[in-house]
């Protein structure tokens, strides 16, 4: 017989959240077909061209690693 197992809600959420950065790489991955994109990337023209928004796009990685963690170890409030 097939048994319907509950999953708590922080696992849910931190699978959710490990999903995230896989969808990130999945469009850099996919980005590098459009015709001449690896070309300006050698050329140095792509759209990460200042410190700030490399920064900011760390910023944006950083807190869905963080999500991760923060997911299974703070305790569940509802607001």
């Amino acid at each position: 017989m097939l048994k319907d197992y509950q999953i708590n809600n922080k696992f849910k959420l931190f699978i959710i959240w490990i999903g995230v950065p896989f969808l990130y790489l999945y469009g850099d991955y996919f980005e590098l077909y459009i015709p001449e994109k690896v070309e300006g990337l050698f050329a140095g023209k792509n759209q990460l061209d200042s410190p700030m928004k490399l920064f900011i796009t760390s910023l944006l990685l950083a807190f869905s690693a963080l999500m991760i963690l923060l997911s299974l170890v703070l305790k569940p409030v509802v607001i």
